[in-house]
């Protein structure tokens, strides 16, 4: 599943476990290039937002439909020859799968970061469904992915701006904008 870099992807996955900046990093990475963003978490059925807020992690089974609508979307956009940012954990290799499914304009960004970095980040979030007693779980899930995904990986301990040029470098596009210098993901 080889990239072209002279080829633009129709869909960039932003992964990472909760409070890697997933949801920061996309927005602004499609302002960037001009894509639309989705939020994966509204793919969630409501039975997933009520486990994850009772604090209760997620299994593959409960993953599943809601990788499944994600996937769904990113057949859409891409059909539509739009181009989308998709902010998702895509913990597991296996949940990637199910995202990309062999597609090879379809990419992986990996928002790479400590525990403790995170951890700090999601002491300080309000009004998120997904409490910081789950972080364990999510790094204890997490399988970084591979070099046979071809991913993006990057630093998180860095503005948002900074963060965002290092991707759309590692694309080999040409960052439009660098107006979030100094706002760090949280």
């Amino acid at each position: 599943m080889a990239s072209d870099p002279a080829r633009m992807p129709c869909a960039l996955i932003v992964m990472g476990v909760s409070g890697s900046g997933k949801s920061t990093i996309g927005d602004e990475l499609a302002t960037r290039l001009s894509f639309c963003y989705e939020d994966g978490d509204k793919f969630h059925p409501a039975g997933n937002v009520a486990k994850m807020s009772a604090g209760q992690p997620l299994t593959d089974e409960d993953r599943r439909p809601w990788l499944q609508a994600i996937a769904d979307e990113i057949d859409r956009v891409c059909a539509a020859g739009r181009h989308a940012v998709i902010a998702c954990s895509a913990l597991k290799r296996a949940y990637r799968d199910i995202l990309v499914h062999g597609r090879s304009d379809v990419r992986i960004i990996f928002l790479d970061g400590t525990h403790d970095l995170i951890a700090n980040r999601l002491a300080q979030r309000k009004h998120h469904f997904m409490p910081p007693e789950l972080l364990a779980s999510q790094f204890k899930t997490l399988e970084p992915p591979d070099a046979g995904e071809h991913p993006i990986t990057v630093s998180i301990d860095a503005p948002v701006a900074s963060i965002v040029d290092d991707i759309v470098h590692q694309l080999r596009l040409s960052p439009t904008r660098s107006d979030a210098a100094g706002r760090n993901p949280s």
